[in-house]
């Protein structure tokens, strides 16, 4: 079936709803049948009877006529005429009664019929206004619904454009702006509104259909101003202005005297002009957008000359295809730019988009293609939308449908596809197939005729189903045959009268069978029937019936047995595939069918066309630094082709990009958005509507760089020297070198006035500076010079400017030339220069650089003093800014000429500007490393220190691998601090650059170090831990092990293996490493070292215990196995000591453990067995003694001894001396609590038991204390106190408890003031030995009333707290102090001052720090530091 444009007559289709079936005429017509109904039945009463009455008398002279004799006839006679007066009295009477009786009913009837009439015409009053009432509120309803539905903010369709006109002529402002509810809109002159009645007749203001006028009358001067319109509705607000100017005549400016046109007309539209120039100042570019966005493509163009009433045609393509305004698309073309605006983009934008400007002079166009990319799908894994959705030959009740493929590069492939349709006016969609069409094509029949459809189409997958495509232009339900049927009769004049050809037939009642019956197309799921309407068809409206037989059953079935057809089409479906079927089509119309068609020929259900084949071999080729060129060989089945999908991946990743979402019809597309410098290889596959083919093979790997071309001219042709009869020239490489180096130059020149060129140089010239000898003196000559590539030979060079051949002799340099930038940040860049060639009487001391915005004219100095180097980093500048420079070089003459101006440079830093940067590679090596993305086969990395070239192969060494370059440092040291840059040749100025100084040459080289010698680093030093058996652990943790490190135990330079005296093994997956030894005697005297090795990387640690350190140890070895022998048997847990219960009562206490019913204890004073009332129960194993009454007979040699099968144990205690009953004195004084709580708050309650009950007792505070109700004294016979009540600060200080026993006073003190110095409680190391790199923390714990300040000192100097030197006091008593990556510089003395009001201590920590490799320092036993007293703060003097 051939797929057509859309006719003529759907172009000129109104498509409407059916709002316009008018529901009042609906009814007007039904009445009106009703009527003419009853009409007829009554008619046809009438004559019924009328033919009744005929007949009866018809039958009485049949009667009468009859043959009898006179006699008989008179008697008969003579009784007939008295029976029919009897019969006449008889009827009068029933007559006069029958007659009452009638007038009585017929009044009754008619007053009947009154009554029924009016409860009719009230009813039928109601009904009409229940009617009317439903249909208005319908219609609100619908008028509501539908007002809602077309909202929308003003939206100006047509801007006002500017005027120029002669004063005393009338000019009008126009445009158009859309929106509902209808935007007002409001004028203004100059931002100020205009009000017609402020000044009456001047302004005219109108709005008809959606065009808003303004028309300003008789224009004077004072009406040159900028004239805007704001429309407004409740959805937004929008404007637009434009300028009038008015002119004034001057005499020969009156441009109608001579052609006698009258002043007041306006200008004529014909102009002089002919050829418009146009030039784009900003193109659009290739573009990526994603499906749902909005976009526009602009150009900002420049139009010579610019007239504002006569414009050049803008027309926008997208692929090749002229596009118009639509409401996805708006185009506005004006006030020197040209812009398509897209609403809501969709795949069926993509394309190549090409702008146009038409004028008599010629066509200016720019393109670039728009790639729109899916949206999110609704479904993970659900295909793209379909797209370019078309319908084609529409007819009453029947349309095909079209479209496009998605791609499904990265989704599974698509197994149908969903068509729904939608009624125009309403928003109810339908979907037109149950199961998934597999081909894109699809007849959709059951519409309505005279109404208009819009359809999409959604794609189906394993995943789901995709978005909706764009929804089809609106097609109406309409046959095209019924134009065709009409034709015109020419009459005599001017008249034609236009009927149906069916008209001339004549009474034409059941019309004949249709002609021509055939597949128009078929496929496997149905077959199109087409055929031509019979001839003749009659007057009556024609519907279809289609029958079909499957070839060789002789029996015929009807398919569309429900549902007439009124179109010439139809589409079957439910074939049975591989099954030749025949068909025959019925046309029938109210007076009956048809007869039959001729049968078709057989037609079998089946595809006629096939997926194509896949797309031949794929070549890639450059294009640009993000583009390559794709190309193929068409498919050898290219039938009904819609196009190609190409796609992409990165080599080696086997991961497929779709290149494009749309199909393409040629084979030969680019691709762009690539990286530039990465390997991509190619795909291509073709699509029809059947399906998407095979892939083509892969295309051969290709790097994205830009193609190679010719070079672009140099420029800067700069006379260097001249001694008169030659000239020395120099110029600047060209920006592009067309992606291959430079082979060489080729210089033309000639003299001033000459018309001829002659080269200078018949073989390429690789330097850029040239001597041109053979020149005459005093002569003028110009030049110009060609760069040539593998390419061919470029373009050449603008000739220079004219240099006079003369002799230089000035005593003052020539200029400096070659003027390049580098490094162009957002606020900086770096100039370099050549030499002046040049030098003058006196070689060159210095430069000074000038500088200056672009158009700008003064120069302004960047430095003060001459710089001796041909570089210049130049600061400060403005971003943003174009600037040019140039140099004037110094000798001791003066200042020489300037250079020539640099060309202009933006200071703005390029996006995605990389630096160089500085590291280490896994060997150890330091280097400096700069990538470039936008190198080419043609560029070249240039290094350079202090921006000369380096070519020191000793100490340097370049690697250069595709965009990575790095220097190579051999024996980085001092001599190679300074400044290192990198400039890339043949791409836009890419250079960076990187400042070595000291501390940075410090950081690569411990780097390198600890990479060439690694370190296995350590969570714990060699430490050595005693079990309770006397065994001896030494043990190690390193941060991390490998399964194939290794390592070793060394005792004494001497390597210990794993035996049963040194048990060694190691826990890889912990990083422990240890050695136990059962047995530590005299002869483990020593060093002890564990050296641990993983791969390249070493680790050391070790332990000195020599001396004391090993003696400690040693004694500790040897009592813990002691003391686990003693445990063996009965033993003291808790050996015996003595204290003072609450009574003043010394008891003796010791804990026992390991005991059975056989253990005998013992107490033992002096050697003598101590008898006691009741033995100790050894099962609680506790055992006490009490000695209620100490006395100088209860002093001696105390014992406690246990004994069995096992062993013994015996624990020893002294009691004896001053210090038991100092400690029973200290008991006795405590705080009590307050006996009387409610009168009482707060007590403070001193207590002390009197041993000699008969000595008197006194309390002193600096004198003596009486009882009183703040303090209260009491006691009895064994115990004294002293009671405050509430106490406050006044009742600090020391009090005295004194008992005079008649011989001397005895007293106890108690220090109740608070006064506490500072202390140190936890004592620091005397000495710490750390290996450099390492933390070291210093903890300990202080004490003091009020609270101390703590204070740090290294070598009696305040240490300055930082990241390296970190000091924490937490909670008033915990102090640390860290200091984070030891140096040898941190070795030293460090005090901690610990200090109150009242005093405190000082004490000292001596810090040694050793490097790893160096031998480590003779370890000594770390002792507690000693604290020292300080004295207290001495008071204020009083003032």
């Amino acid at each position: 079936m051939s797929l057509v444009a859309v006719p003529f007559y759907q172009k000129r289709h109104k498509h409407f709803d059916q709002s316009y079936r008018n529901i009042q005429t609906r009814y007007l017509l039904d009445e009106y049948a009703a009527k003419k109904k009853r009409a007829s039945a009554q008619s046809s009463l009438q004559r019924s009877v009328t033919r009744k009455s005929s007949s009866q008398r018809e039958s009485s002279r049949t009667t009468l006529g009859r043959t009898t004799c006179p006699l008989c006839a008179k008697r008969m006679s003579s009784a007939l005429e008295e029976e029919a007066q009897e019969r006449n009295r008889y009827q009068s009477m029933v007559a006069a009664y029958g007659e009452a009786k009638r007038e009585r009913y017929l009044s009754e009837l008619a007053q009947l019929e009154e009554d029924v009439h009016v409860a009719r015409t009230h009813a039928r009053d109601q009904l009409d206004r229940l009617a009317l009432q439903h249909v208005d509120d319908r219609l609100a309803w619908e008028r509501h619904s539908f007002e809602e539905r077309i909202s929308r903010a003003p939206e100006i369709l047509v801007r006002l454009r500017s005027h120029t006109v002669w004063e005393r002529m009338s000019v009008k402002l126009c445009f158009t702006v859309q929106g509902f509810p209808t935007p007002v809109v409001q004028w203004y002159k100059d931002g100020s509104l205009i009000c017609q009645a402020g000044e009456p007749g001047k302004y005219r203001i109108d709005s008809k259909y959606g065009v808003h006028t303004l028309e300003i009358n008789r224009a004077d001067f004072d009406d040159t101003a900028t004239y805007s319109a704001v429309a407004t509705n409740v959805h937004g607000q929008v404007s637009t202005n434009a300028a009038v100017v008015v002119r004034r005549f001057r005499g020969d400016e009156e441009p109608f005297h001579s052609v006698g046109l009258p002043i007041g007309l306006p200008l004529s539209s014909v102009i002089p002009y002919t050829h418009f120039d146009v030039q784009f100042i900003e193109k659009f570019g290739v573009t990526f957008r994603r499906e749902g966005e909005t976009l526009t493509l602009k150009c900002t163009l420049l139009v010579t000359p610019d007239l504002k009433r006569v414009q050049p045609r803008a027309e926008w393509y997208r692929d090749d295809v002229l596009l118009k305004e639509s409401k996805w698309t708006k185009m506005f073309f004006g006030e020197g730019q040209a812009s398509l605006s897209f609403s809501h983009l969709n795949k069926d934008d993509e394309g190549l988009y090409t702008l146009r400007i038409v004028s008599r002079g010629g066509i200016t166009d720019h393109s670039a293609f728009l790639f729109v990319r899916d949206a999110d799908p609704l479904v993970t894994g659900a295909p793209g939308a379909p797209m370019d959705v078309h319908c084609h030959d529409a007819n009453r009740d029947y349309v095909i449908v079209t479209w496009k493929p998605p791609n499904t590069t990265k989704e599974s492939p698509v197994i149908g596809y969903f068509i729904d349709r939608c009624e125009v006016g309403t928003d109810n969609w339908v979907q037109c197939n149950d199961a998934p069409v597999k081909i894109c094509k699809y007849p959709v029949t059951g519409l309505f005729e005279g109404r208009s459809y819009i359809f999409r189409v959604r794609a189906v997958n394993s995943a789901g189903i995709s978005r909706p495509s764009r929804v089809s232009e609106a097609v109406a339900a309409l046959d095209p045959v019924d134009l065709r049927r009409l034709q015109a009769v020419h009459l005599e004049g001017e008249k034609d009268i236009v009927n149906y050809q069916e008209d001339l037939e004549g009474e034409v009642q059941i019309p004949g069978p249709p002609t021509n019956v055939h597949a128009s197309e078929t496929s496997r799921t149905y077959v199109v029937l087409s055929w031509d309407p019979p001839e003749p068809r009659g007057k009556e409206p024609l519907m279809y019936f289609i029958e079909k037989s499957m070839v060789g059953s002789g029996s015929w079935q009807r398919v569309n047995a429900q549902t007439a057809v009124r179109s010439p089409r139809y589409a079957v479906f439910d074939l049975a595939e591989g099954k030749p079927y025949v068909f025959r089509v019925l046309s029938a119309n109210k007076h009956g069918l048809s007869e039959p068609s001729e049968i078709t020929a057989p037609i079998q259900a089946q595809d006629t066309i096939v997926v194509p084949s896949a797309p031949g071999r794929v070549l890639a080729s450059r294009n640009t630094r993000t583009s390559v060129v794709v190309q193929w060989d068409r498919p050898k089945h290219e039938e009904d082709l819609l196009g190609y999908y190409v796609d992409c991946s990165v080599a080696g990743s086997n991961v497929w990009e779709p290149c494009n979402h749309k199909p393409i019809g040629y084979n030969r597309f680019v691709v762009h958005g690539l990286t530039t410098g990465e390997q991509y290889i190619f795909r291509v596959k073709a699509v029809n509507a059947v399906g998407t083919s095979e892939n083509s093979q892969e295309s051969d790997v290709i790097k994205v760089q830009a193609a190679l071309t010719v070079p672009s001219h140099p420029y800067g042709i700069t006379l260097l020297n001249c001694d008169g009869h030659s000239m020395i020239l120099g110029w600047k490489v060209p920006k592009f070198s067309g992606g291959s180096p430079i082979l060489g130059y080729y210089i033309d020149k000639r003299e001033a006035h000459h018309k001829n060129w002659h080269e200078v140089n018949s073989s390429p010239l690789k330097e850029r500076i040239l001597k041109v000898e053979g020149l005459t003196e005093g002569s003028l000559y110009e030049f110009k010079i060609a760069a040539a590539n593998m390419a061919g030979i470029g373009q050449p060079s603008d000739p220079s400017e004219l240099f006079k051949c003369e002799a230089w002799t000035m005593p003052e340099p020539g200029p400096a030339y070659d003027l390049t930038f580098c490094e162009v940040r957002d606020t900086s860049l770096v100039l370099l220069w050549k030499p002046p060639v040049y030098s003058g009487s006196s070689p060159v001391s210095g430069y000074f650089v000038d500088y200056k915005e672009e158009d700008s004219g003064e120069w302004l100095t960047v430095n003060e003093v001459t710089t001796p180097h041909r570089y210049l980093k130049v600061c400060d500048l403005h971003q943003g800014k174009t600037y040019v420079f140039r140099v004037r070089a110094v000798n001791a003459s003066g200042v020489g000429r300037p250079s020539d101006t640099s060309e202009p440079v933006l200071v703005e830093a390029r996006p995605g500007t990389k630096e160089v940067s500085a590291g280490v590679d896994e060997e150890g090596n330091i280097y400096l490393s700069f990538d470039c993305p936008e190198v080419t086969d043609a560029s070249h990395f240039t290094w350079c220190k202090s921006y000369e070239d380096i070519a020191d192969d000793d100490r340097f060494k370049v690697e250069t691998a595709g965009d990575h370059s790095k220097l190579y440092f051999k024996n980085l040291d001092k001599e190679d601090l300074g400044t290192y840059s990198v400039s890339v040749s043949d791409t836009d100025g890419v250079s960076s650059s990187f400042v070595l100084d000291e501390e940075e040459l410090e950081r690569l080289k411990a780097l390198s170090n600890e990479i060439k010698n690694p370190t296995i680093p350590l969570k714990s030093e060699l430490a050595y831990e005693i079990f309770d058996k006397g065994q001896v652990r030494f043990w190690l943790q390193a941060e991390h092990l490998s399964p194939d490190s290794s390592y070793r135990f060394i005792i004494n330079d001497r390597e210990v293996a794993d035996s049963e005296t040194h048990r060694i093994k190691c826990d890889k997956s912990t990083g422990v490493i240890e050695m136990v030894m059962d047995r530590f005697t005299v002869d483990n005297e020593g060093t002890y070292t564990v050296q641990i090795q993983d791969g390249k990387a070493k680790s050391q640690s070790s332990l000195v215990l020599i001396g004391d350190a090993f003696k400690a140890v040693l004694e500790e070895a040897e009592f813990q196995r002691k003391e686990f022998l003693r445990k063996q048997g009965p033993h003291f847990a808790e050996y015996l000591h003595w204290d003072v219960t609450e009574e003043c009562e010394v008891r003796l206490v010791c804990k026992v453990a390991n005991t059975k019913k056989e253990t005998v204890f013992k107490w033992l004073k002096d050697d003598v067995l101590y008898e006691t009332e009741k033995m100790p129960d050894l099962e609680k194993g506790v055992c006490e003694l009490l000695i209620p009454k100490l006395s100088k007979k209860d002093h001696g040699e105390y014992k406690a001894t246990l004994k069995d099968d096992r062993g013994q144990d015996v624990s020893t205690l002294e009691i004896a001396g001053k210090d038991v009953y100092d400690d029973i004195d200290s008991i006795a004084w405590r705080r009590l609590p307050p006996k009387d709580a409610q009168h009482a708050p707060e007590v403070s309650h001193m207590q002390c038991k009197i041993v000699n009950r008969m000595c008197p007792v006194t309390f002193q505070r600096d004198a003596k204390i009486a009882s009183s109700e703040h303090m209260r004294i009491g006691g009895s016979e064994e115990m004294a106190w002293l009671q405050i009540c509430e106490p406050t600060e006044k009742d600090k200080g020391k009090y005295t408890f004194e008992i005079l026993d008649g011989k001397k006073n005895h007293q106890r003190s108690l220090d109740l003031s608070g006064q506490d110095r500072g202390k140190v409680i936890g004592g620091l190391p005397d000495v710490v030995t750390i290996m450099e790199g390492k933390t070291l923390n210093l903890t300990c714990t202080v004490f003091g009333n009020p609270d101390p300040e703590v204070v740090w000192f290294k070598n009696d100097k305040d240490i300055e707290l930082s990241d390296h030197f970190s000091v924490k006091v937490e909670q008033a008593k915990y102090v640390s102090m860290t200091i984070k990556g030891v140096t040898s510089e941190d070795s030293g003395k460090y005090s901690m001052h610990v200090k109150n009001k009242y005093g405190g201590e000082k004490i000292d920590v001596t810090v040694s720090v050793y490097k790893h490799g160096e031998e480590i320092p003779d370890v000594v036993l770390p002792q507690q530091a000693k604290p020292k007293l300080l004295p207290a703060a001495a008071p204020s003097p009083a003032h």
